[in-house]
Parts: C-alpha cells; structure tokens; sequence
C-alpha cells in the first residue's frame, strides 16, 4: 500500500526557533522560561492573545509533558516556584 498526499496528517508540525538567549543544546531553560512567559502573559492578556500562544506553542513543543502537568498541578495549588 502506497502512501498518498491526500492522506497526509492535516496539522502542520514546526520547531521551535532559535533564541539567543539559550544557545546550547539542552532546552530546559527555554522550556520553562516559555511556561512562565506565557503565564505572565496569559495572567496580562488572555490565553487567546496571539503573544501568549506563541509562548504555549514553544513550551508545548520543548518540555516534557510529565513536566508540563506538575507545574500545572503546582500553580493551580498556588505552590509553584516560578514567578508568575
């Protein structure tokens, strides 16, 4: 069975790009620097402003989804350690 374009997945999948702020190739720091980013935003703005879905795209993309939800978990028990 041969693959056809038409069956091709509908969304489209990008990479994050390049921050200078973190040159190296561990992305850790990207990654939660993105989760608070969109936070802060969110918390400014809404989690529709086009800013703050640039920052969840990026944090989405880089970290570890077990991550994601532990620091979920923790701002909506109001014990999380990042500055939001």
């Amino acid at each position: 069975m041969k693959f056809k374009p038409s069956e091709a997945l509908e969304e489209q999948f990008d990479s994050v790009p390049f921050d200078p702020r973190f040159p190296t190739q561990n992305q850790t720091r990207y990654c939660y620097q993105s989760y608070l980013d969109f936070h802060r935003c969110k918390k400014k703005h809404s989690e529709e402003y086009d800013a703050c879905q640039y920052f969840k795209k990026i944090y989405t993309s880089l970290c570890p989804i077990a991550w994601v939800d532990k620091w979920d978990e923790q701002v909506e028990a109001g014990c999380f350690a990042g500055r939001i």
